[in-house]
């Protein structure tokens, strides 16, 4: 039902998944002893990494390689990474949590968590500029990343950082959002809460996400804030939504710094439709009594508490209640990348952009990665070559097309036909055990 381009719903940049955090451990029948190197093409957000660190068994290692499209998602991993990895004794779990969403899923953030996100991009971007033995943490490597892309990063943290400080034009992001509001309901813009409303009754609430409250949702698709879990103003661009887009004007190409990402299916997929705690699914009289939002915060929090139950050692015993006071003291020092976890058996390296191509070129890749996924936006990236990389028994996820609300019941069902064509022509069959689901297809190397 709704009008405009088909396009334009998902946007030209992912900046969240569309399909919730999923542990990749478990998504298929084999079941993994030490260590497991995973490849991520095209994720987005980190979801899938917390969700299977939270369920590694002790005896378990994880190496994760990050390969994304854009130089600008790479950013906004590893800045989630760094706050997820900041310990509780200097940001508590409840405003690390709160922190997380905002600058994850708010077009417009508190003057608090501005704060955080600048100091956290400067210390980012010392990481990625010194010298590599300086930069190294146990948990986020970088090192592999190509020098101009790692100069590319440091501009985006520049930018972050520079973003509330009297720009000669900074980009307000309340019309950069209407602006992305309006070419996609074209001429519906006049009755665009019915067109909300239509989206979440007849599409998201019919693929099982009753738990997006209506309110929320529609405030979401309005102004772009996802997460109001404080009493508080936010009115400050959140500068890690932002991103260069190239449009062609009479012939020249014009690079249009806006909100290109997600307009329909909202940033509630990734952590606040799915739960293992079955009491935030309840309903009464047939409406949920928790929301996509408290669901969201209630995972995120488990996974927080998963990293610091993980960590490799403790720097103190204080209580939660005491690191909560410690986080929010006023004369808080940034916190250095050394200061960051050290997550046990835990590593996430990011790659270039342009390597997935050249991975089955290099011996060391040679037979190397258990789990293999793929994002809604870089499936066309699986090659039959991916077989060179794969390690036997290896499992390949992708996900589908789900939540991609702009897509109907036909084109969904004939993204995932297709999905399954370019898996069997890279070597792998369809998997009918573990934990598949319509969000994501499982498949798992075939048998020579």
């Amino acid at each position: 039902m709704s009008a405009g381009q088909v396009s334009e719903g998902p946007g030209c940049i992912t900046w969240w998944g569309f399909s919730p955090a999923c542990d990749l451990l478990t998504a298929g029948p084999v079941r993994y002893e030490g260590h497991v190197n995973v490849l991520l093409v095209g994720s987005g957000d980190p979801r899938h990494i917390l969700k299977t660190i939270a369920g590694l068994q002790d005896k378990q290692s994880l190496h994760v390689w990050v390969i994304e499209n854009s130089m600008e998602v790479v950013a906004r991993q590893l800045l989630l990474l760094y706050l997820a990895l900041v310990p509780k004794e200097i940001m508590g779990i409840n405003e690390k949590t709160e922190v997380f969403l905002e600058v994850f899923g708010n077009s417009e953030i508190r003057s608090q968590t501005e704060e955080t996100l600048r100091q956290a991009a400067s210390q980012l971007s010392l990481f990625v500029t010194e010298t590599l033995e300086a930069a190294m943490h146990a948990c986020l490597d970088t090192a592999l990343l190509k020098f101009k892309e790692r100069d590319e990063l440091a501009r985006i943290f520049k930018l972050w950082i520079q973003s509330s400080l009297s720009e000669p034009a900074p980009v307000l992001m309340a019309k950069a959002w209407d602006y992305r509001v309006r070419q996609h309901l074209g001429t519906r813009y006049d009755s665009k809460k019915g067109c909300f409303d239509w989206d979440l009754t007849m599409k998201l609430h019919e693929k099982g996400c009753g738990v997006i409250n209506k309110h929320q949702y529609v405030r979401w698709r309005a102004q772009g804030l996802a997460f109001e879990m404080r009493e508080g103003i936010y009115q400050i661009t959140n500068p890690t939504l932002l991103s260069s887009r190239i449009f062609s004007r009479r012939g020249d190409k014009v690079a249009v710094r806006g909100y290109w990402g997600d307009i329909v299916s909202s940033p509630y997929i990734s952590f606040g439709i799915e739960t293992d705690d079955k009491s935030l699914l309840k309903t009464q009289n047939g409406q949920h009594i928790k929301t996509a939002q408290d669901i969201s915060f209630a995972n995120l929090q488990a996974l927080f508490q998963s990293l610091s139950s993980r960590r490799s050692c403790l720097v103190t015993s204080q209580s939660d209640t005491e690191a909560e006071d410690a986080s929010t003291h006023p004369d808080q020092k940034p916190v250095r990348i050394n200061d960051l976890m050290d997550v046990n058996g835990v590593s996430v390296t990011f790659l270039p952009l342009d390597s997935l191509q050249k991975l089955w070129e290099k011996k060391k890749y040679s037979q190397y990665f258990n789990i293999i996924y793929f994002s809604t936006s870089c499936v066309h990236q699986l090659h039959p070559m991916m077989r060179q990389i794969a390690a036997p028994d290896a499992l390949l996820v992708v996900e589908l097309a789900k939540y991609i609300l702009d897509l109907n019941k036909e084109q969904e069902a004939g993204f995932a036909k297709r999905v399954a064509c370019m898996a069997l022509e890279a070597g792998f069959e369809p998997c009918c055990e573990g934990s598949s689901n319509d969000a994501h297809a499982v498949f798992i190397q075939q048998k020579d």
